[in-house]
């Protein structure tokens, strides 16, 4: 098509404006991180009240009026998940038509109910009901955020801000109306996306946005970028017009480079999900109080505290580097982690161990999981949610939806699973399914996994036009490299 064809020359001609390549060095990433510090807050809610639970699964007691069972805490701990994959679903359907923050607001709004919902809980039904409301705020969020980091961010910092996103009883869950709140107080100052102002027709504004983006840029520039934006935005309209939400699905499931795109992106994603992580975040105080630890709440917050700072490494990388070298690396060393855990001893029937002493198996079993937990923080998790640039405009919010829900629907088997598992196939039957997961991760990342940092998301489609493109990216980033080097320095 032509105009996909003058898109690509846009892009990518050494002599277009540097601006189209968003190479130039005037971007101004403090100004970027402060205009999606709300989004990132609502992923701190998010995964704050998702892994909280570790902690509330052993310090409840019979605060629910009885003690849980294994399929009890398998029930509260995966209904969130189910909340989650249904809160993602409708975001995805809206977002496109209401705008990313008018969904920021509704996640503010579920998580205060959530918290009022969970910190009043006297019954499993209660909690329940809080751990489902929750999910729907975390399927929101999971949905929306990355997508509006994602349009807000130039091509050089757009998988630092998505990353950064990531590391972001009664009174664990009670406090965490408090950050929901003062978000929902800040957002009036953020703004929204240049390509969702530009297609509602807000050009203006979308150029004072830019303009805060690369603060260096002349006006000429600016209004250069604003109308690469609406080029774009204009080529989906052509074929989004008059269309329906099914004419968009069928877009997405039946272009080819659509359906690698996507497919790439959730592959990635359910490895994530699959290869035992969240198992961790929400029982391992569980698995800490089965091998001996008295206070196995204080021990899972250092488990907590390596995903965090971990994932800083992946912050620091993940633009460096480039997406395929990170996942190539964090996935292997996880199937190495994950086999480790064979001789980690539990009790068959999943009993509490009464020991005042550390055993060996203790330490094996923190230091294993402190090592899967940083391979994992430094690559998979974060690298999952930036399948977003993978998608073009006319499907990556219905994209960034399926992406969502593969994230939901994974979570939802593991988390309803894995004590069940655990007591079918022992802790190293689990984690072994667990390791085949990430190996299978690991050989998808080789052939199927193109790496597309520093490209403009008005370009990434292209690259999905030759196969899942891998080779073809590798020379788009030759020849950029290329440009870069004799490129003059402007004085």
């Amino acid at each position: 098509m032509d105009s996909d064809t003058d898109s690509m020359k846009l892009s990518l001609d050494g002599k277009a404006e540097a601006v189209h390549q968003e190479h130039l060095g005037d971007e101004n990433p403090d100004d970027s991180i402060e205009m999606t510090d709300p989004g990132k807050t609502v992923w701190l809610i998010a995964w704050y009240d998702t892994g909280v639970i570790s902690a509330v699964l052993v310090s409840l007691g019979t605060g629910l009026g009885k003690a849980l069972s294994s399929s009890e805490q398998e029930l509260v701990t995966s209904i969130t998940s189910g909340g989650a994959l249904i809160g993602a679903v409708l975001a995805g359907l809206t977002s496109d038509k209401y705008g990313r923050k008018l969904g920021i607001y509704v996640g503010c709004a579920l998580f205060v109910v959530d918290t009022v919902i969970q910190a009043a809980a006297y019954s499993i039904a209660q909690m329940t009901v809080g751990r489902l409301v929750v999910g729907f705020g975390v399927g929101n969020a999971a949905m929306i955020i990355p997508l509006y980091i994602g349009e807000m961010a130039p091509a050089r910092f757009r998988g630092r801000l998505i990353v950064f996103d990531n590391l972001s009883g009664r009174y664990m869950v009670g406090i965490g109306a408090l950050p929901a709140l003062m978000l929902g107080a800040a957002m009036p100052w953020c703004p929204e996306t240049p390509r969702q102002l530009i297609s509602h027709s807000h050009g203006e504004e979308a150029r004072q946005v830019l303009k805060r983006i690369f603060p260096q840029a002349t006006d000429q520039q600016v209004d250069a970028k604003a109308r690469l934006i609406q080029h774009s935005i204009e080529e989906a309209a052509v074929s989004v017009s008059e269309r329906s939400l099914w004419w968009q699905m069928k877009q997405l499931f039946t272009v080819r480079e659509n359906v690698r795109a996507l497919v790439t992106a959730c592959i990635v994603m359910a490895i994530s999900q699959l290869g035992g992580f969240n198992t961790l975040m929400y029982y391992s105080a569980t698995l800490f109080s089965m091998v001996g630890f008295n206070k196995p709440t204080a021990v899972s917050m250092v488990v907590g505290a390596t995903n965090f700072l971990f994932g800083f490494a992946n912050f620091a990388s993940i633009d460096r580097f480039g997406r395929r070298v990170v996942l190539l690396i964090t996935s292997l060393s996880l199937v190495v982690a994950a086999i480790a855990f064979h001789w980690i001893p539990v009790n068959h029937d999943l009993t509490v161990v009464q020991t005042q002493q550390m055993s060996w198996a203790s330490i094996l079993l923190l230091v294993t999981i402190i090592i899967y937990v940083a391979f994992f923080a430094a690559g998979v998790a974060p690298i999952a949610w930036v399948g977003t640039e993978f998608l073009p405009l006319e499907v990556r919010a219905l994209g960034t939806m399926m992406n969502t829900v593969t994230c939901w629907g994974c979570n939802i088997i593991i988390s309803s699973m894995f004590l069940s598992m655990m007591k079918a196939m022992t802790p190293s039957g689990a984690f072994g399914f667990y390791a085949g997961i990430c190996f299978v991760g690991w050989v998808f990342v080789i052939f199927c996994y193109a790496e597309v940092h520093n490209m403009p998301l008005e370009s990434v489609r292209e690259v999905y036009r030759h196969g899942f493109g891998v080779k073809y990216a590798k020379q788009l980033q030759r020849e950029r490299k290329l440009r870069e080097r004799q490129k003059p320095v402007d004085v």
